[in-house]
């Protein structure tokens, strides 16, 4: 069967349910998460996270006041705890000149919002949309390795980093925040059961399918 990328999102939802994400209490504990799992699996970066929670339950005014080597420590079952640690000391001291207030930053920045986070230290283009998406609202389509993944198996082709298909594809106005919220955690849900190994694509219930980016 052919179909959109919208049709596509809801025969997910339909067969999974809702995913939940992005799994946290605060908007202040996604960003962390961000960050943590960068070039590493969840389990790894959960540790690390629930490092950050008994130490700051993921208060700005308590993680703004650890000191490198606690930072450090903190992020280090993540991996790459030098950068990581550094990445999230600068984007908290840059959300606190704004006092975390995300609907401000969001209308200061406008449509430059994603330009601004790209210069932080540590953020990436899938971390600058991650955030765009589920801490300052603005819907955006992840375009990471399980999505790259699900696109190519439904037909799209040459799709070989991150650029390739967020240049190829982005949220129409049909997409509310949560719809692309939900559809991000579906995407990676659904990776994690049907594409370890990759044969197992074939028992899911997409395999017959061919998506149209439209």
């Amino acid at each position: 069967m052919k179909l959109t990328v919208q049709e596509l999102y809801w025969k997910m939802r339909q067969n999974m349910g809702p995913s939940g994400w992005w799994p946290a209490d605060s908007k202040e504990e996604i960003i962390i998460g961000a960050i943590l799992i960068q070039n590493t699996n969840w389990r790894n970066a959960d540790r690390a996270r629930l490092l950050f929670k008994k130490q700051t339950d993921f208060k700005p005014s308590l993680i703004l006041t650890m000191t490198t080597e606690e930072l450090q420590n903190a992020v280090r079952p993540a991996g790459f705890f030098h950068n990581k640690s550094k990445a999230i000391y600068n984007i908290f001291s840059w959300l606190n000149k704004y006092n975390f207030d995300y609907s401000a930053i969001k209308n200061i920045f406008g449509a430059d919002l994603r330009h601004h986070l790209l210069q932080l230290h540590g953020v990436g283009e899938e971390t600058a949309d991650v955030l765009l998406t589920y801490v300052f609202e603005v819907p955006t389509f992840i375009s990471d390795k399980y999505a790259r993944t699900l696109f190519t198996l439904l037909g799209i082709q040459n799709l070989t980093d991150y650029r390739s298909l967020a240049k190829l594809y982005q949220l129409n106005n049909d997409f509310t925040v949560e719809m692309a919220k939900d559809f991000h955690g579906l995407i990676d849900e659904f990776g994690k059961v049907y594409f370890h190994p990759l044969t197992k694509f074939n028992e899911s219930f997409l395999a017959h399918d061919e998506l149209l980016l439209k």
